[in-house]
């Protein structure tokens, strides 16, 4: 399957002053896939998984030269290393602590060489400490589920992803249904990799709700597996009633819904320990929308968004009959799929550390407030097929943007400053905003 983050790999191995590379991303979002497809672009790698290859942490114990551990890796692996023609792999990186650490020399001493690390847990690994890592001498890529662009190639449909990225400002009616169809399909399916070719191979929903329960439950075994006893019951009962947060009206995160005595301060570094492994975003609220986004945000207001629509879906119980219901997908769970599918969206193109929405003492909330080209923009995401935008009007009215934007069913719209970007075409928010400011 084509992931985009192979341009972004390519991009660095051109780099003339390129440092080795981490790869965040959770667990079976296809980190390991998508670096060994970019091995096939060196002469040969040297592949080093340090959860199930664990007798080579020995090879960094003794120290940490760079040149001592390039001839040792190359005898453990029977591989020759050279520097211009050789990929060298840290898979599950977190499980060595001072591999993490030796990433720092390899900047200094040996910057010639290709090294690609990946950690599915690395953000618990060191929130914990007991790692020294090697600040300013790395690179991060993040990588998230596939987008709903990248299921398009899986399925057969890179035709019209094409046709998406060619920038229309409307979309020819039969294709505007047939995207809204394959939208849905992607909300049921989900951009895990394991999923995604599941549906490929069989198009059997039941099965790819099997593939998804079980991802499911893997994450729910690395609770205990990376977290104390005591943290592992709070951030169980976390992750348990994320669907039903979601499902309310005000998605806004609510700790008595865990139980009548939770306390913030209880459950706080449980909602973390999550963020940490990729499992879930976050979005802030604000009541000023003034740059810094970051500086305004109101810390006891916030939603939580899981880190796949599928796995939502799954986690929901969603029963894939509602496929064959019309729009009714779109819209069920009060529109919580649909909201989590946006936050997606914007994680994947942007940045997961910086979703924000807005909200007033008089009960106007805006989804979403997103930043392009150094303005921001009001984002409002509509489930259903209405028409109206309250909250966008008075956010106009009383901030003036150059655009408000609601993402929708809906086609393309453009009436003044009112934008209308169809939802399968969201990731395409920025050019599309960069195109309306050159008019």
């Amino acid at each position: 399957m084509m992931r985009n983050i192979l341009t972004q790999l390519q991009q660095w191995k051109a780099k003339n002053n390129r440092k080795p590379l981490i790869i965040n991303g959770a667990r079976q979002v296809g980190k390991t896939y998508a670096i060994q497809e970019f091995a096939k672009s060196f002469s040969n790698s040297v592949y080093i998984n340090f959860e199930e290859m664990t007798d080579v942490a020995d090879i960094f114990v003794q120290d940490l030269d760079p040149l001592r551990i390039v001839s040792a890796l190359a005898l453990y692996t029977r591989e020759k290393i050279e520097s211009a023609r050789t990929l060298i792999i840290f898979d599950e990186i977190q499980a060595c602590p001072r591999a993490v650490t030796c990433l720092k020399y390899f900047c200094e001493k040996l910057p010639e060489h290709f090294i690609v690390s990946a950690g599915s847990l690395l953000g618990v690994k060191l929130r914990r400490g007991g790692v020294s890592f090697p600040v300013g001498k790395v690179e991060f890529m993040d990588l998230l589920p596939m987008s709903f662009f990248e299921f398009l190639e899986a399925v057969n449909e890179a035709q019209l992803r094409q046709y998406l990225e060619s920038k229309p400002t409307k979309v020819e009616e039969p294709f505007h249904q047939r995207l809204l169809d394959l939208l849905k399909t992607f909300f049921c399916v989900g951009g895990m990799p394991e999923a995604v070719a599941t549906y490929v191979r069989t198009k059997d929903l039941n099965e790819v709700r099997q593939v998804q329960m079980n991802i499911l439950r893997s994450y729910e075994l690395d609770f205990s597996k990376y977290a104390t006893p005591t943290e592992v019951i709070k951030i169980a009962e976390v992750w348990k009633i994320l669907p039903s947060q979601m499902a309310k009206e005000n998605k806004k995160f609510v700790f008595s819904a865990i139980s009548q005595s939770a306390r913030a301060r209880e459950y706080r570094s449980a909602l973390q320990w999550l963020y940490d492994a990729g499992l879930i975003y976050f979005a802030h609220n604000i009541n000023t929308p003034k740059k810094p986004l970051s500086s305004y945000i109101n810390l006891n207001a916030f939603k939580v968004y899981c880190l796949d629509v599928g796995l939502l879906a799954a986690k929901s119980h969603l029963d894939m009959r509602v496929l064959l219901q019309g729009d009714t997908l779109f819209t069920e769970f009060k529109g919580s799929l649909t909201e989590n599918y946006v936050a997606f969206v914007l994680a994947s193109t942007m940045n997961r550390d910086e979703l924000y929405y807005w909200t007033t003492g008089s009960g106007a909330e805006v989804d979403f407030i997103i930043q392009l080209n150094n303005a921001l923009y009001p984002l409002e995401v509509k489930a259903g097929l209405s028409r109206e935008k309250k909250s966008l009007q008075r956010y106009h009215a009383l901030y003036s943007p150059k655009a408000i934007i609601r993402t929708s069913q809906r086609n393309f719209e453009i009436n003044g400053e009112f934008v209308n970007v169809p939802l399968y075409c969201l990731s395409q928010l920025e050019l599309i905003v960069h195109s309306l400011s050159e008019k």
